[in-house]
């Protein structure tokens, strides 16, 4: 790789995870551009779980320091998504993924729908519909095996789920999405690593970029709180929704 291509590759490392800190979606940006670097799609997946783990390991410190991190039964849901997540990294081989990337578009598309059309999604704690233990065992189990299968929006789902279902606001939200994203990021590295699937140069000029964008984007989470989040949350998931839309269906 060139010189320049290490450089674009820092900035999407940057994008990634300033966008990752604060609502999620950050492969959005970093997974097209290790691509675009000429990496092969294993490896551009591998690589991509390399360095969005180094950038989420410090949004966690930093949301954990910034106490939004005292949940019941957080750590039942993170080590349940990293156990899973090796599971689902380890089905990619044997399963097809096609069924998938034709669902994932409309349920994100869901989402978004649902953030857009209620105004107060998250601005204020409600009311818990799900016991917090119910809670971290399914979404430990299904969401940490669908990071490590395929990935896209996981970490929209667990904000959707923390929020609807927890009553919790963004800015919590936002902790224990980065706590379960992290163990499952963690999780199916383990494999990529084992089977050889990572580029180290590649994944450290990313690192080098999400290290600045993580720690600028989960700062500004704790100073402005969940009316802050809300819109890029938003943002993050409509240019998801869009580009695995067109990833599925665009090319026919």
């Amino acid at each position: 790789m060139s010189p320049i291509t290490y450089a674009w590759l820092f900035l999407a490392g940057f994008g990634g995870g300033f966008i990752d800190a604060i609502a999620g979606g950050g492969g959005i940006i970093t997974v097209p551009a290790l691509l675009a670097a000429g990496l092969p799609p294993q490896i551009a997946l591998g690589t991509n779980k390399l360095q969005s783990s180094c950038g989420t390991i410090l949004a966690v410190w930093s949301y954990a320091r910034a106490g939004l991190m005292k949940t019941p039964w957080l750590r039942l849901a993170v080590a349940l998504s990293f156990l899973a997540s090796m599971g689902g990294a380890f089905a990619v081989s044997v399963l097809s993924k096609d069924l998938l990337k034709q669902m994932i578009p409309w349920m994100l598309a869901t989402v978004a729908i649902y953030t857009a059309f209620n105004r107060r999604f998250g601005i204020h704690p409600g009311k818990s519909k799900i016991s917090p233990l119910v809670f971290a065992g399914l979404f430990g189990i299904a969401l940490g095996f669908y990071d490590g299968f395929f990935g896209p929006g996981t970490g929209s789902f667990w904000t959707i789920g923390l929020v609807a279902l927890l009553g919790m606001d963004l800015r919590h939200a936002t902790g224990y999405t980065k706590a379960a994203n992290l163990a499952s990021n963690l999780g199916s590295l383990c494999i990529f690593l084992a089977i050889g699937s990572v580029n180290f140069p590649a994944a450290g000029a990313m690192i080098a970029g999400q290290i600045f964008g993580a720690r600028l984007g989960s700062g500004l989470v704790i100073r402005k709180g969940s009316a802050f989040i809300r819109p890029v949350f938003l943002c993050v998931v409509f240019a998801m929704t869009l580009k695995l839309m067109w990833d599925a269906w665009g090319h026919h």
